[in-house]
This record gives C-alpha cells, structure tokens and sequence, in this order.
C-alpha cells in the first residue's frame, strides 16, 4: 500500500455508503484486510504506509489488535445501515509492514473478531504475510488452530548481497525452516520474490528461483523492483550510490522465471503469480488478490488501509495515532472517497482483468479498443485463438509488455 493517499472527496464521519453500493452486490464477494502497519526495519526500497518503533513515539503496538477489532465492528454496521446483503467473508489478509511482529494471539483475535463479526465462508482463504525472522514454529501452529490457512513469506532473494541492498535484515537461510514449518502446521505457503534488484545477476537470480523451489511452496510472485520516489534506494540511485534498475535485465529475469516455473509445474494466473498444479484447478491461486482484480468487494482496515465497496473506493489516515484517535471517538478512520463511474469502472476492469490468465472478453472494450486487438495478435501479444473466440488473454511476450497492451485496448 503506498505511503502517499490520493486526492478525493471528504468522507462522513459514520463512514455510510450511497445507495448505489447495493447493486449487485450478492454477486460480489467480500473480504478484509487488515494492515499491520510495524516493521522492525524499514527496507530501503519500500514506499508501504509502515513504521518503526522509531517513527511512533506514543503509540503502542499492544494496542493495535483493539483498535482494528474496533473498526471491524465498525464496518459491519457501516455496510448493514448501507443496506448490503448480510455476506460471509470469504478471504481475509493480514498485510503490512509485518503482521507476524505482534504475538499471535493478537492475530488471532483479530481474526475471531471478523469470524464473529461477519462469519466467514466455511472455505474462507486466511492469510498472514510473515518475514522469515519474525515467526516461529511453535507461532506457525498457533495461528492455523486459531483458522489461518495460509502464509505469504517475504523471502525477496536468497543471495545476501541482494538482500543487503534492499536491506533485507532476515538470514536467507530462515527460508525453508518456516516454510517446512508452516506445511507441518497444515498451512499453504507462498513465497515472494523481487527481482531486478540493482547489481542483480542472472546467476543471483537463478539462485533465488532454485532456492524458493527447492522449498516447494504452492505459490510464488514474482515482482519486479520498482523504485519508488521518495524512498532511500531511490536517492541512493539519484546520488550514484547503487546503479540504476536495468529495464532489459527486468524483462530477461521474468523469461527465466517463466521459464523456470513453468517446467517446476506452477502455472501463471496473473502476470507476477504462479501457483502450483494444473492449469485449470486454482486451489492455490491466492483468491484473496483475485478478488482485488475482480472488483469484488473488500474492507481494508488500519492506517492507511484502502476498501472498495460497489464502485466506492475510499482510505484511512494513515499516521497510527491519527488512525487510533479516530476510532476512540467513535468515527470513521477514513480520510477521503471516491465514487467511481461506469467508464472509470470499465478502465479499470481492462486494466486488471488483462493481467489475469482467463484474460478479458472483450465486450469490454469499446469499438476502437477491439479494433486495436487485430494488431495485437499480429504482434504476437495475445493468443490468437483465444482473442478471435472474444478473450484477450496475454502471450509470454504480452506478459512483458502488459502496460503498452493495456494502453492499446484503451486508445484515446
């Protein structure tokens, strides 16, 4: 979640949503994120709404768990005086910063909170981000008896000097002991990478992916480094401290990575995940981001936390202790809103669904935007196939240049 908030209207103090939420909503799944928002060290490449103990004086991690499960009841009578359907929460994910730095009790009542509040699905998706320094076995069990099923490790490199510029602080060798852990505990495990990292190798790179794979997890992402204005790697970069990003290189570690999960048997589903089995039995897709991709329905709760709900789109304050005073006065956290229109809404759904491997029909591209498909396909950008039977599905090289696909669908 990046540090700065947009631009937007005012939102109420009772947090209500307009009448307009309501349409189509028991076709629309609903889900909640909870954005821990503490990190023991801040990675010099990160542009996430986190802090260290450093950066909260006056504020107390103990009291997190509290004031998230305040806003959850708070966006259960929010979204039942709205007039939505009664739903079950069908995913939930606990983001950061770190979740894993606060006990585990706390997640775990963070998550009966929500279980008692709204009910989840009886197959509810229930993730914790986790870095492999900040969990532990005995943790790992607690958190799947207390209905986790899932966990996302922070693993990033395996190669510690790739680590020491992102400023990575875990010992690589953590990997496969919390992963092995986790499975032990009966959770699924997803392991996330960055490549691109400046003085990156292919043979570093290449290392990662043997390590991450040795671990055999159900899933993987895969994300290219972008760096962001205003971080520390950035002005590292601007003073000529570490060498810039190379674009070409980018491009040539995701071939790789493809190449290199694909023949492990993953299977790519949107343009940075892949997740083990068959292509066509998504267990171990993350349904959570899916849902993002989707338009479905979700409640992002802490500081700086984003929520989408029916075409509305709106996000906390972000500093802790404003988030904190807010609720202890009985109002929303959010900061401002937007209602999204019917176009705004299409160019959205064809800028994310494009990135999904079940692509976009494309019904939802406009005469000029369908026109623009022929040339695609002739520049091996989309399946053939699959774009002439009415699907824009991107090919490996599509993959590559997924924003310039994107701009050629929406054409001015």
């Amino acid at each position: 979640m990046p540090s700065a908030l947009p631009l937007a209207d005012p939102a109420p103090d009772d947090g209500m949503l307009p009448p307009s939420v309501i349409d189509g909503a028991e076709h629309r799944d609903l889900g909640v994120y909870l954005h821990v928002p503490f990190c023991r060290v801040r990675c010099g490449y990160c542009d996430f709404n986190t802090y260290t103990a450093d950066e909260i004086r006056g504020v107390k991690q103990s009291d997190f768990a509290d004031q998230a499960i305040a806003e959850v009841a708070l966006a259960a009578r929010v979204l039942r005086d709205s007039g939505l359907p009664s739903r079950p929460v069908s995913t939930v994910f606990f983001g950061g910063g770190t979740p894993t730095l606060l006990p585990t009790d706390d997640l775990a009542r963070m998550l009966a909170a929500v279980r008692d509040t709204f009910t989840l699905a009886p197959d509810a998706e229930v993730t914790t981000e986790a870095n492999p320094d900040s969990i532990d076995a005995a943790g790992l069990q607690r958190l799947a008896a207390a209905g986790f099923t899932r966990v996302s490790v922070g693993m990033q490199s395996a190669v510690p000097h790739v680590l020491a510029v992102l400023e990575r602080t875990h010992d690589p060798e953590n990997v496969p002991r919390v992963v092995q852990a986790a499975k032990e505990a009966g959770l699924q495990v997803s392991l996330d990478l960055i490549y691109g990292t400046p003085g990156e190798s292919a043979d570093d790179w290449a290392r990662s992916l043997d390590a991450a794979l040795a671990c055999e997890p159900d899933h993987i992402s895969a994300y290219a480094l972008i760096v962001e204005e205003g971080t520390k790697l950035a002005r590292q970069i601007a003073r000529g401290e570490v060498p810039p990003v190379d674009d070409d290189l980018h491009a040539a570690f995701y071939e790789a990575a493809d190449a290199r999960l694909t023949a492990a048997g993953y299977h790519w589903y949107e343009v940075s995940n892949w997740a083990r089995g068959t292509a066509d039995a998504p267990a171990h897709r993350s349904r959570h981001n899916r849902a993002y991709w989707l338009g479905h329905d979700w409640w992002g709760v802490g500081p700086g936390a984003h929520s989408h709900v029916g075409g509305v789109r709106w996000w906390n304050v972000k500093h802790p202790a404003a988030y904190a005073q807010r609720l202890a006065a009985g109002v929303s956290p959010a900061a401002g809103r937007e209602t999204l229109d019917a176009e705004t809404r299409r160019v959205e759904r064809v800028l994310l669904q494009t990135r999904l491997v079940e692509g976009l029909p494309t019904d939802a591209l406009t005469p000029l935007g369908r026109r623009a498909v022929a040339q695609l396909i002739a520049d091996e950008l989309v399946e053939p196939g699959l774009a002439l039977r009415g699907t824009v599905v991107l090919t490996l090289r599509g993959r590559l240049l997924a924003d310039a696909v994107v701009r050629r669908l929406l054409p001015d």
